[in-house]
Parts: C-alpha cells; sequence; structure tokens
C-alpha cells in the first residue's frame, strides 16, 4: 500500500485540511476513518481552510448564535481554537506513540500580523495556551519579521510550523532561527519544530516564464524547478543539522526540525497527481497534503524509495539551466513569499466575512 511506504521512507502523512465535520465524522472522509485507515499522523490548517470550513456550514450555527453579540475576531478565534484542540485530542494516541513526534495539529497566527514581530509572539503564545494542548503546533510565517518570532516562542517552549518557505536561503534562516530557540530554551525536549516548504506554487510560477520563453531547452525544464528546489532543501537540512552548532543540542534532548512540504497538490492536470509526494520521499521528513491527493496517492501512487538524496547533482542541474534561460529562482521565490502572505491575509478577510454573514443570519 503506497501510505505505508510512504512511511516506510521517513515521510509522515499529515491531511492538510481541518472543519467540525471532519472531527465528528459527518463528513465522508472523517479525521478519525483517516487516522485509522489512510495512514494520517497530523493535520495542518490555514485561513483558506478555515473560510472554506465555516462558511455555511450547520455545524458551526450554534456556536456563532450563543456569541451573537461578540466582536467577530473573538468569533473566529473561538471556532478555530475549538476544532484544533479536538483535532488534538483525535491525534493524542499518535503523539504519546511517537513521543511527539507525529500527531500534531497546526493553528497559524493571524497572518495580518506576518510583519510584526511582538504581534506574532502575542498571539502565539496566546493561542498555546488557548488550545491547551502538548501536541499543538502553532504556525509562524517565515517573513523577516518571523525570523525572531521563531525562536521567542520556542525559547518559551512552544511547539512551531513555520510556514510559507519558499526559498532555500530562506530556508537556512529559518533553521538558525529554530536552532536559536532551541539553545535558549529550558528544555529543548519538550519542542518539536516543522519548516514548511511549499512546493507547487514555485512549478505554477516557473513554468510560465518557461512557456513564455518557448525554446527547446526552456521546455525542457517544464515541472523540473520546485521539486529541484526541494531537494537542495533537503540537502541543506542534512548539513544544518550535522553540524556543531546542533550536535551540541542533541545531549540537550532537543529534536530536529523537520522539512515539510506543502503545497503538494498537483495545480496543473498534465503532471502526474502524486509527483509532489512520490518525489519527495526521505526520512526525517512530512508531507501535508490535500484530501484529492491523499485519495491519489491510495488510489495510485508509486512510491519508489528515497526519492531525494540521490538526487542532489541533478537539481543544481536544473537550476543552473533556469539561470541561463535568466529566471532567477531567488526572485520568484520572493514574489511568492509576498503573494502568499497577501493571499493568506485575503482568506483570513473572507474568514471573518463569512462569520459576519453568519452573525447577522
Amino acid at each position: 500500500m503506497s501510505v505505508v511506504d510512504v512511511a516506510k521512507g521517513g515521510t509522515s502523512i499529515w491531511l492538510d485540511d481541518l472543519s467540525r465535520a471532519k472531527i465528528t465524522g459527518s463528513d465522508a472522509h472523517s479525521l478519525p476513518s483517516r487516522i485509522a485507515h489512510s495512514g494520517v499522523v497530523g493535520v495542518t490548517t490555514n485561513p483558506s481552510i478555515f473560510a472554506a470550513a465555516i462558511a455555511g456550514a450547520k455545524e458551526y450555527a450554534g456556536d456563532i448564535a450563543a456569541m451573537k453579540n461578540a466582536d467577530v475576531d473573538a468569533i473566529v478565534q473561538k471556532l478555530t481554537t475549538d476544532d484544533v484542540r479536538a483535532a488534538c485530542d483525535l491525534f493524542k494516541d499518535i503523539y504519546s506513540a511517537t513521543k511527539g513526534k507525529d500527531g500534531r495539529v497546526s493553528i497559524e497566527v493571524d497572518p495580518r500580523l506576518a510583519h510584526d514581530t511582538a504581534a506574532t509572539i502575542a498571539q502565539g503564545k496566546q493561542l498555546w495556551s488557548i488550545i491547551d494542548r502538548p501536541n499543538l503546533m502553532i504556525k509562524v510565517p517565515a517573513t523577516i519579521e518571523g525570523l525572531p518570532a521563531i525562536t521567542a516562542l520556542v525559547a518559551a517552549g512552544i511547539s512551531v510550523n513555520v510556514t510559507l518557505i519558499f526559498s532555500v536561503k530562506r530556508y537556512g534562516a529559518v533553521i538558525d532561527a529554530y536552532m536559536s530557540g532551541v539553545e535558549a530554551a529550558t528544555n529543548p525536549g519538550h519542542v518539536h519544530s516543522v519548516a514548511s516548504f511549499f512546493i507547487s506554487r514555485i512549478d505554477t510560477s516557473v513554468d510560465a516564464l518557461l512557456k513564455k520563453d518557448g525554446s527547446d531547452a526552456a521546455t525542457s525544464l517544464l515541472g523540473k524547478a520546485a521539486i529541484a528546489n526541494a531537494h537542495l532543501a533537503y540537502q541543506l537540512f542534512e548539513e544544518k543539522f550535522s553540524s556543531e552548532r546542533w550536535r551540541k543540542q542533541i545531549d540537550r534532548g532537543a529534536h530536529k526540525q523537520r522539512p515539510l512540504w506543502a503545497s503538494t497538490g498537483v495545480k496543473d492536470p498534465a503532471y502526474d497527481d502524486t509527483r509532489y509526494v512520490v518525489e519527495l520521499i526521505a526520512p526525517d521528513t512530512v508531507n501535508t497534503m490535500p484530501q484529492s491527493t491523499l485519495d491519489a496517492l491510495i488510489d495510485h501512487g508509486t512510491v519508489r524509495g528515497n526519492t531525494i538524496t540521490p538526487n542532489y547533482l541533478a537539481a543544481v542541474d536544473v537550476l543552473k539551466a533556469l539561470s541561463a534561460l535568466h529566471i532567477s529562482i531567488d526572485s520568484v521565490t520572493t514574489e511568492l513569499e509576498i503573494d502568499g502572505v497577501k493571499k493568506f491575509a485575503q482568506a483570513w478577510n473572507e474568514l471573518l466575512d463569512n462569520v459576519k454573514v453568519a452573525q447577522q443570519g
């Protein structure tokens, strides 16, 4: 079974989706079923997921009605933290069995705070306190302002999922921020972290530039940038977590910050719908995937073992070939970070609007 093969390869399967219907089992793809039968060992959320989950869903009507006179931000916080807490409880056995490595559920700080370090830290601590579950992860964007927030939260003993990572260079800064937090933490063994490296959006952006070029050289590179970029990120992960700096923290019980492959739903129908899973298998990784990708993996995914570490040189060649066509991966990833923060902020505003409509209904 492909999901078993993924786990054997060292990649944990998390689901990039959450709703009250999934938690209670009224959804056809309920979390209890996915945990029992589909190898799902964690969940990630984001503003877009919550906006879609709450829009018109009857499961939230009672809570919204009970808070009819409350501020809409307070209602959103109540709805989302209740869902995440309930999901944490569903995964508590996996959390215990894996000694905290898996069984994780992530919730994101308000994306409108992406460029406000102090506010991100404050809300991260607030969410950690409200949800009050050891298997929670607080999602913090990998903006320049987010980096010191990562350090501060980890130092405070809070597990962190760093999101919206696109470039290998920024990923290196994220690892350094995590290590700084571990070094400052009283009990680093209590903290776990993942670094969410986004995949499909890179191919979408680079492929558009390649198609505009139209040459044979450009055409031969279609669909190669995102996976190559991720392979080089994993190479950096191996280097950083075999360094002398990190070895000093191992004796203190510290845990590696695992790479998490995010945005793994294929956006171009011309590509195999499991490619961002089967081409990213290696030890100490996580793949958080939408329901459609998980279904495709179960149905016809072919896992070939470790598909990352044998391909470092090939990944370098891809980026060199892109550079020869005057396509800068650094420029692409910079724009993607800006756009990613903007889209999550828009989704958060959509979430607020959806709740306002329900509140007034």
